[in-house]
């Protein structure tokens, strides 16, 4: 049996977080993974480039029933502790728009930071494991791990196994199941940050579509987003519909503003007043790509010239093109979301060390907690921030 201070179950975004920081506080730390390599869905963010943080990160971007309960650990490790520690390494990094930051070359680099910090650190390191039960010593309070490959004991487990998402990616709910052992509610989870899909009538009008996107503004249950939507074969996906798509619930209908930054009635009374023998369609390929028009027209448009056009059937235009109204059938589900929605009850977890409250030593961090924030960055800046925290106090 090998006995180690701190057992972290989970070689992922927040585990290596919490290994290194536990590590750092002299404590003797193991980490499990049932992985060939540590920090595979680090690996593969971003495209490839890892957006690691964002600079701007507060509660507000963060689906939570308790939405009071990742500010502590946001406050102990900020965006700005990541990114010194990403200087520090002299990994080369780079802002795109809302304030995202990626690497410049590869998401390798992460994970190649946080292995490096975990091994200077001595954390012991354990890849191929298969953790087969977990049960806890009622007199010594000690828990105790089997594994396919040994028995290991520990004062401290951190479960750090994240959500169902990209189950090809080695995904499982092994966290859910081991709150449900210790009587810790799960609340109910779904797929978050993940594309659309169509059936029927829609999906035959739009999958000639495929590949083209469009700035819009996305509304659903009272939260919109202004982003890109793209079009695709199964449906619709971009960063605006990835980012509805975690308030959105099946039967919901979407509200989505196709062209936000100008209002169609003033544009289309300007070019009737200069092109009145223009067809419609001809005008709206100034503004909009020529295969959704012609899409539009078979749908929802009058094949008309613009002097055709009366005040109500303006009025249409500008419903459509403003309001266009889409309900999905449904989303593609774990096989790509990039978050899982829901997961641990966080009312029966510590903010301020992630420790669960009736249980002394085990601690719950990243996506396995029922906390799943926005595009752009957040959840990793949840896994480092989680994960710092749990290291403090594990």
């Amino acid at each position: 049996m090998l006995k180690t201070q701190v057992l972290i179950i989970g070689a992922g975004a927040s585990g290596l977080m919490c290994a290194r920081t536990a590590a750092q506080q002299g404590r003797h730390v193991t980490i499990l993974d049932h992985a060939k390599k540590a920090g595979e869905k680090i690996r593969i963010s971003g495209g490839g480039r890892c957006n690691f943080t964002n600079r701007t990160v507060t509660a507000d971007h963060f689906i939570c029933d308790n939405p009071h309960f990742c500010k502590s650990a946001l406050a102990q490790f900020t965006p700005d502790d990541f990114i010194h520690l990403v200087e520090q390494h002299g990994i080369a990094y780079h802002e795109r728009e809302h304030q995202q930051l990626f690497c410049d070359y590869s998401a390798k680099d992460i994970v190649n930071m946080l292995v490096n910090e975990c091994l200077e650190a001595r954390v012991n390191l354990c890849l191929n494991h298969i953790i087969q039960t977990i049960e806890k010593d009622g007199q010594h309070g000690l828990f105790n791990i089997r594994t396919n490959q040994g028995t290991f004991q520990t004062e401290s487990l951190v479960i750090a196994t994240g959500g169902l998402s990209i189950p090809k990616m080695g995904a499982t709910p092994f966290g859910f199941k081991v709150a449900q052992q210790f009587g810790i509610t799960v609340r109910e989870t779904r797929a978050g940050l993940v594309p659309f899909t169509l059936t029927g009538k829609e999906k035959t009008y739009f999958q000639p579509l495929s590949g083209i996107a469009i700035p819009v503004v996305v509304s659903c249950r009272g939260k919109s987003f202004q982003e890109a939507m793209l079009f695709t074969h199964r449906g619709l996906s971009g960063p605006a519909m990835l980012q509805i798509s975690s308030y959105w619930q099946y039967g919901d209908t979407l509200s989505v503003d196709l062209l936000p930054d100008m209002e169609i009635s003033t544009f289309l009374t300007q070019q009737k007043q200069q092109h009145p023998k223009i067809q419609l369609q001809t005008t709206l390929y100034k503004i909009l790509p020529k295969r959704l028009c012609h899409v539009l027209m078979q749908t929802i448009l009058a094949n008309k010239t613009l002097s055709q056009l009366n005040p109500s059937q303006l009025d249409h235009i500008e419903q459509q093109l403003h309001h266009w109204q889409i309900k999905p059938s449904g989303t593609e589900g774990y096989r790509t979301a990039e978050v899982t929605l829901g997961g641990i009850d966080t009312q029966a977890i510590s903010s301020k060390t992630m420790q669960a409250k009736k249980h002394q030593g085990l601690f719950f961090i990243g996506e396995v907690l029922d906390v799943t924030g926005h595009l752009g960055g957040f959840n990793f800046q949840w896994a480092w921030s989680s994960g710092y925290c749990a290291g403090l106090h594990a």
